[in-house]
């Protein structure tokens, strides 16, 4: 299967072949975006969770003025964007891998049921990092 010198190599598309649909030709839907955010929530947590930990794990090391530091920039107000945001994204990769799981078995792929259930991944996420930051904030409060 090699090609031999003074043999042309042909560039072009094969016109027997189907073109793949371009971008703008999609219709988005919510299964797309769950799909995307499952990929995007993975890197995420990857780099900032890991990143977050081996900072925790490393301050726990160095001795109490390393984790004093740490402490007192992981409580800092505006460090809840980030912890907020880690629980959505765990909680949202969660969900849609469990999704992904169930589409990988063979079920799911009913039009109406994959956007039934995208959009519970959507929810499910929102209120499941709702419910868990209502409990931390009241147990802080108590």
């Amino acid at each position: 299967m090699g090609f031999t010198l003074g043999e042309e190599v042909s560039m072009h598309r094969n016109p027997a072949r189907p073109m793949s649909p371009h971008l703008t030709i999609w219709k988005w839907g919510p299964h797309m975006a769950v799909s995307i955010l499952h990929r995007i929530t993975g890197v995420g947590l990857a780099i900032v969770g890991m990143a977050m930990f081996t900072w925790w794990l490393v301050a726990l090391a160095s001795g109490p003025d390393a984790y004093a530091t740490f402490t007192g920039w992981a409580t800092w107000k505006w460090m809840l964007v980030v912890w907020i945001g880690l629980t959505w994204a765990a909680f949202q990769h969660m969900l849609s891998g469990i999704r992904h799981f169930v589409l990988d078995i063979g079920a799911g792929y009913e039009l109406k049921t994959n956007k039934f259930w995208s959009i519970m991944v959507l929810l499910g996420a929102i209120a499941l990092t709702g419910l868990t930051w209502t409990l931390i904030f009241l147990r802080l409060a108590a």
